[in-house]
């Protein structure tokens, strides 16, 4: 009776940044549960390879190879693809960071985490609710961050943009939910991507980060994952303007 409410077969999803690290895992496990996908990234290799992964379970995947920035190209090229086909749920997950110090930070360095994580965000966001509107609602699901909560020692840029996904998380919630129109956001800590690579290599930045994790470890892509499908699917109907956060309690500590 109940169970059946957390699949996604006939569903349409769009995930940018959908070549890696949580994009990848989000467009696999929503491929396993029976939706197809549009793929977003700037990678022809990324794309075909998520693609194949993707197709492995069954399902279609379109995919895109545009920079989110681009974000009037991107829905040129998803309305061609697509046709009439409803938009079911949106992922937007395509997001960068510059570890500086608040002193170090550039102009240059601003303006890129700016406008991929936060404004092409927005405006990839208002491209699918209109499309939603027509379609009686969807689902938005908008990965955020720890950092967007809590303060960390670098990256104040990065953690900006993220603060401001959860705040206009909750705005767009509030503006579109007489559409049908659910928006979410997902706030992951630690997770083996690109972005956390080269600082996962630090014991000692590790070692402090695992005592302040109540799991006292990293997390594992599909335990992320499921809390996108979770969003994604029918179960989370009654539920809009939040942020899950998938940290293993970090966020009871602060850092």
């Amino acid at each position: 009776m109940y169970l059946p409410s957390f699949k996604l077969e006939g569903k349409l999803a769009v995930v940018t940044g959908a070549t890696k690290g949580i994009g990848k895992a989000i467009a696999s496990a929503y491929a396993e549960s029976g939706a197809d996908l549009v793929l977003i990234a700037r990678t022809e290799q990324g794309l075909e390879e998520t693609k194949k992964e993707v197709e492995s379970f069954g399902s279609f995947a379109y995919t895109i190879c545009e920079d989110v920035r681009n974000y009037q190209s991107i829905t040129k090229q998803l309305d061609e693809l697509i046709g009439d086909r409803k938009i079911d749920v949106w992922v937007n997950n395509a997001g960068i960071n510059f570890r500086s110090e608040a002193l170090e930070v550039t102009e240059e360095e601003w303006e890129k985490i700016i406008d991929i994580n936060m404004k092409s965000s927005f405006f990839l966001a208002q491209s699918a609710a209109k499309k939603m509107k027509q379609n009686s609602g969807g689902k938005i699901i908008n990965i955020t961050s720890v950092a967007g909560h809590v303060a960390l020692r670098t990256g104040v840029v990065y953690a900006m943009t993220k603060s401001g996904l959860i705040q206009m998380t909750k705005n767009l919630a509030m503006e579109w939910g007489k559409y049908g129109i659910r928006v979410n956001a997902i706030g992951p800590w630690y997770f083996p991507t690109s972005l956390t690579e080269e600082i996962l290599k630090d014991k000692d930045y590790v070692d402090d980060i695992l005592a302040r994790t109540p799991l006292k470890r990293i997390g594992k892509l599909e335990e992320l994952a499921g809390s996108a499908v979770f969003l994604a699917s029918d179960a989370s109907n009654y539920i809009t303007g939040q942020t899950l956060f998938v940290d293993g309690g970090m966020t009871i500590y602060g850092f």
